[in-house]
């Protein structure tokens, strides 16, 4: 009796842990606080390991997100099929004709997690509840998977979608002063005001929905090339030259608030995958040159331009930036682009 006692316990607290990691995964913003955190060990694990099979190709595959996700699914029904296998076993004899192993347990309550239902025997006694119980938290997870998947397809559609318009006008990778001659070239200079709103409005979307599900940022962006670590330096690069170099006030508003929701973004990012900041320096002759091509293109320059100030701004967020491309494997930011 003693025995039976202590496997129910195990295999209640199994199917607890697993029940709470998938509830707090999925459902719960923020990710997985649980003491199984399936998702983040999947990625500790396998992530080195990815990297070092593609060897020298440039950046995680496409296949790496989506790989992590159905393992998770796939990890979380194993444990649910441990865990009520081991109450079923732990009462054993209320099944007609009794269980002879706890592969047979865990078979009979797979078939019900997984909604089959094939069973060669029948359930009585406390075994009828386990057996539903299984049966209705395998339901339970099915369905928050598909809900998941479709949230997680909406989320990156959401967030690729500000990439291309982005690559659109500055190129790829992207580039700060690459999009303002093109605003300059095609007489839009007013346009880019807007650009820096909609900016702004990209990072608090992705901030949201990417610190609330940490799975989103290793999804990679179909079409988009460098990725979104490229795309967020990028709008960090525009709004530094906005509000320090151009001779416009209507864009510095604009341009502050755009680069403090883009600093907090690759802050909190960084932040959720435990990334320390790279050691970036600001790239002054970089920053001297691309004032210089604004200049050639027809922009109004302001006459107290402090590039030493500049470069300490660039460098205070490129640290976050280029260390979340490195983690991907992707390039960071391109403030000039070399021809």
């Amino acid at each position: 009796m003693a025995l039976e006692t202590i496997l129910f316990i195990i295999g209640f607290a199994l199917a607890s842990l697993t029940l709470m990691d998938v509830f707090e995964t999925v459902v719960v913003p923020g990710g997985s606080r649980a003491s199984l955190r399936v998702a983040k060990r999947l990625v500790w694990a396998l992530l080195p390991i990815w990297k070092f099979a593609r060897g020298k190709r440039h950046g995680l595959s496409g296949a790496f997100a989506p790989l992590i996700l159905v393992l998770c699914f796939m990890t979380w029904m194993a444990f649910l099929a441990l865990g009520f296998g081991f109450m079923a076993y732990a009462a054993r004899g209320d099944f007609k004709p009794p269980l002879h192993s706890l592969l047979d347990a865990i078979y009979i309550v797979g078939s019900s997690l997984v909604t089959v239902g094939l069973s060669e025997s029948s359930p009585a006694g406390a075994a009828r509840w386990v057996v539903l119980a299984a049966g209705f938290c395998g339901l339970a997870v099915m369905t928050m998977a598909v809900t998941y998947l479709l949230e997680v397809q909406t989320s990156v559609a959401k967030r690729d979608i500000g990439i291309i318009k982005l690559n659109t006008s500055a190129g790829e990778p992207p580039s700060a002063v690459t999009i303002l001659q093109r605003f300059a070239a095609i007489g839009n200079e007013a346009g880019l005001g807007e650009v820096l709103r909609e900016g702004r409005d990209w990072c608090a979307t992705v901030r949201q929905s990417h610190c609330n599900h940490p799975s989103l940022i290793y999804f990679q962006s179909v079409g988009t090339g460098a990725g979104w670590p490229a795309a967020l330096g990028a709008f960090l690069d525009i709004a530094l030259l906005a509000e320090y170099c151009l001779d416009n006030p209507r864009l510095r508003g604009p341009a502050v608030l755009l680069r403090d929701e883009a600093t907090r973004m690759a802050r909190e990012l960084a932040a959720v995958l435990a990334v320390e900041p790279l050691d970036v320096s600001g790239k002054e002759p970089q920053l001297v040159q691309a004032v210089e091509q604004l200049k050639s293109s027809g922009y109004k320059i302001r006459a107290d331009v402090d590039f030493a100030v500049i470069a300490q701004q660039q460098g205070d967020y490129c640290s976050f930036v280029e260390a979340l491309a490195a983690h991907l494997g992707k390039p960071g930011t391109v403030l000039v682009r070399q021809s």
